[in-house]
């Protein structure tokens, strides 16, 4: 097998592109002998983002891009020595507004420490949250507290809020294309009994070879 035949290629487990067309070299990395082969494969355009407008991500097997690489290049011999499966996303390109992004630092390091604060008084307290509302409705107005008010409501209103915005499950209301905590754990729970399956197969000498 002559050297200038072979290529190597590697790809990442996902990929961040602007561009809505994907170029070969955008995903993968690509090395040989041959430098002017692979410098035109860079070029060849893997894939075109149907909508440039949305943020998406879009999964590839490692055999497409083997396939377009013998399209243009029957002789090759490709060797991958990364990911069979990779993830490309594409963000629509814009100006990102950096005042944004300061206020949603702003509002998560606040929201860390006032939930940091809360935990630690309410583990202090065993957590018996109702004191813990108590001795902060005292310390801002000076007062005891009668009734359940804005504290109490508040709580209320923000602990399933929360937890429904964590979750992010609900298909209408889902706050991005990720899988949600739930599925990724749920994907983790099949890898792990597929893997055990095929370990015990391999013990009791049960797997099906050649």
């Amino acid at each position: 097998m002559a050297a200038e035949r072979v290529i190597y290629i590697k790809a990442e487990q996902a990929t961040v592109v602007t561009n809505a067309k994907v170029y070969l070299e955008d995903v993968v990395t690509m090395t040989g002998m041959d430098k002017k082969k692979i410098h035109e494969l860079g070029r060849e355009i893997l894939f075109a983002i149907p909508d440039k407008q949305t943020k998406q991500k879009y999964i590839f097997s490692v055999l497409k891009v083997i396939e377009l690489i013998q399209k243009k290049y029957p002789e090759i011999v490709v060797f991958n020595a990364g990911e069979t499966d990779f993830i490309v996303e594409y963000q629509p390109p814009g100006k990102k507004q950096k005042w944004l992004g300061y206020v949603k630092i702003i509002f998560v390091c606040f929201a860390v420490a006032i939930g940091s604060a809360f935990t630690i008084m309410t583990f202090n307290q065993d957590a018996s949250v109702a004191d813990i509302f108590s001795k902060i409705y005292r310390i801002f107005t000076g007062e005891e507290a009668g009734e359940p008010g804005l504290l109490e409501l508040g709580y209320c209103i923000g602990l399933p809020s929360g937890i429904i915005i964590f979750f992010n499950h609900f298909s209408h209301l889902k706050m991005s294309s990720d899988p949600t905590p739930l599925a990724v754990q749920l994907r983790l729970y099949e890898k792990d009994v597929n893997d055990a399956i095929i370990k015990t197969a391999e013990r009791e000498e049960k797997t099906i070879d050649v």
